[in-house]
């Protein structure tokens, strides 16, 4: 998957050279920050199919890097469909033995890799940006919003309408493509009790 997320990068990278495009140019033609395009380039972050398809647009790629996109986000669904399964298929082995034939033991895997999210709130989205390690305004441009209302999400501010469909499976989609340090970051926010006025 890391090596399908630098490939991705690579062929965004070619694309907006032969363009002619500087990465701040091609960040704000598509309305992201210049790091954002340099993370997309080195294959440390693949943001959102937003992202992808407004980049694809701004290069004239011609659906070449949405569809690599499209390609990168189907292995990591494969990847972690196939751990799950295999974390299944250990919990049906350890159901036959008896209760004092289970141990617990540390495997320094946190388990993260199918981290759902039933219905996202200030709280969830919150703990997905600091989990990322995002300023409000980097997160709001991630997702497409205006920075007031992730704001307003995570302040629980009456007259900020909770995010929408589409918002919530965009939030979705970034939280699966996550790596398992920020899932476990995830997890460990919404544990936390908040300290936050």
């Amino acid at each position: 998957m890391a090596e399908a997320r630098r490939d991705l990068g690579r062929r965004l990278a070619a694309w907006r050279v032969e363009r002619g495009l500087t990465q701040l140019q091609l960040a704000t033609s598509i309305c992201y920050f210049r790091s954002s395009v340099a993370n997309a380039e080195i294959g440390r972050d693949t943001s959102v199919r937003r992202f992808w398809q407004d980049a694809d647009r701004a290069v004239d790629a011609r659906g070449a890097l949405l569809a690599g996109f499209d390609q990168m986000a189907a292995l990591v669904r494969d990847f972690h469909a196939q751990r799950a399964q295999v974390r299944d298929e250990e919990r049906q082995r350890r159901a036959g033995r008896t209760a004092t034939q289970t141990t617990h033991a540390a495997t320094g895997d946190c388990g993260c890799g199918s981290v759902v999210v039933g219905r996202w709130t200030g709280q969830e989205t919150r703990a997905l940006r600091e989990a990322l390690r995002m300023t409000v305004h980097d997160f709001a441009r991630h997702l497409g919003v205006a920075p007031e209302t992730v704001s307003g999400w995570e302040h629980h501010h009456t007259s900020t309408p909770p995010p929408t469909m589409a918002t919530q499976a965009a939030l979705d989609e970034t939280l699966t493509l996550a790596d398992n340090s920020v899932k476990a970051r995830f997890l460990l926010i919404l544990d936390t009790p908040d300290r936050h006025a």
